[in-house]
């Protein structure tokens, strides 16, 4: 399945041209702080910072936790990412020193947003789209970098300093005191966490669904020891052309992601989707990198609230939407579980409560469904009940 959504959403970015930035050779300008590690002809791959032209404080442009709090239209936020300049230079993903690399890390775990200088071999063109990482603007192979000097979080540098800290404790460690998560997965990808003699580059993408899938885990351990909800619940929220619809069921954790795609290119109706048991997921999803972020805003919640559930969630993506990497579907679940639970006295009429919001028939989740359709027929309701 995930070829299948995948070459769907090639498609819907293949022919999308989005104005960005026009810059020359040479750039003057500020770093968010971010950095970007491309997965390309692993193990070497071409790592760099993005720069905006634009000096002071230039946070906001890889913060994607701000973005939906603070209200920002689609058009604003792709209007932040194209105009994020990325340098990049081919290293090896064991190649942690040297100047070049040195100037990364601290970029990767600065405090607040750095004055930077690049010159690049050619004038940057391009821009990338992708459901996994958020887009940038051109690109360009580097010549020169320079960077003002760095204030480091002192959380991070923490980490980083700490040799016999596992990375996935890290993670989780940073996370429990409140640390962005596009700040952990950006220290993540640069190899500052982990046992000193392990430590790597973690391409980006690989990166996201790393520090997704690791907080989850952890979060379930702590889930699974808390009392089950005592009724089904309804959690839904709406933002930048997408609806979401948490249900939350009076079980011990299991868990269901379905997503449509309405008329974005044309007349289309597709719905991709994967499920786990309690046993939890072997293998990676067949739906990608979305899967791990929405289970994890999930977790996160449950285990904020100390109690246990089992959760189907169901997306749908209307027209306009434009795949902004899977920060998306973190942010807007996690904005959904913050919102008042709507109880139910059975899954029917939860189900029917959300029938009522969805653009595509309900039966057409149910029967794309491998969780749902277990559920409902263990409660003796037929898919003719929703027709």
């Amino acid at each position: 399945m995930i070829k299948g959504k995948e070459a769907y959403l090639k498609k819907l970015t293949a022919n999308m041209y989005i104005p960005s930035q026009e810059v020359g050779t040479k750039l003057d300008g500020s770093t968010p702080p971010s950095v970007f590690i491309g997965s390309w002809n692993y193990p070497k791959v071409y790592a760099g910072p993005m720069i905006a032209p634009l000096h002071g404080d230039t946070i906001i442009m890889d913060r994607p936790e701000s973005w939906i709090p603070e209200k920002k239209t689609q058009e604003e936020i792709i209007r932040y990412r194209l105009n994020l300049i990325r340098g990049k230079r081919s290293v090896k993903v064991t190649q942690l020193q040297g100047r070049y690399l040195d100037k990364l890390r601290d970029i990767s775990l600065s405090a607040s947003s750095i004055e930077s200088e690049a010159e690049f071999h050619h004038a940057p063109k391009g821009m990338s789209f992708s459901d996994e990482h958020t887009p940038f603007g051109p690109s360009a192979p580097l010549d020169r970098l320079e960077i003002c000097n760095a204030r480091w979080d002192p959380n991070l540098e923490k980490v980083y300093y700490d040799g016999d800290l596992l990375a996935a404790d890290a993670v989780v460690d940073l996370h429990q005191k409140g640390m962005p998560f596009s700040s952990i997965q950006k220290a993540f990808s640069m190899g500052t966490m982990g046992t000193k003699k392990r430590r790597r580059l973690v391409p980006t993408r690989w990166s996201i669904t790393a520090c997704d899938s690791t907080l989850a885990n952890r979060l379930l351990q702590k889930v699974r020891d808390y009392d089950p909800i005592d009724c089904c619940q309804v959690r839904e929220f709406s933002s930048l052309n997408n609806y979401y619809a948490v249900l939350l069921l009076p079980t011990i954790w299991q868990y269901e992601w379905m997503e449509a795609f309405l008329c974005i290119l044309g007349n289309e109706e597709l719905i991709f989707s994967d499920y786990e048991k309690n046993g939890g997921k072997k293998g990676y999803s067949r739906v990608g990198g979305c899967y791990y972020s929405c289970k994890m805003a999930v977790l996160e919640a449950l285990a904020r609230e100390k109690k246990q559930a089992g959760a189907i969630i169901l997306r749908e993506a209307y027209s306009g939407y434009v795949p902004l990497g899977v920060f998306n579907v973190r942010e807007n679940v996690r904005n959904a579980m913050q919102e008042k639970a709507l109880s139910f006295e059975d899954m029917k009429s939860a189900l029917w409560y959300i029938c009522g919001k969805l653009q595509l028939p309900l039966k057409n989740f149910i029967m794309q469904s491998d969780l749902l359709k277990e559920q409902l027929k263990a409660r003796q309701t037929t898919l003719s009940s929703f027709s």
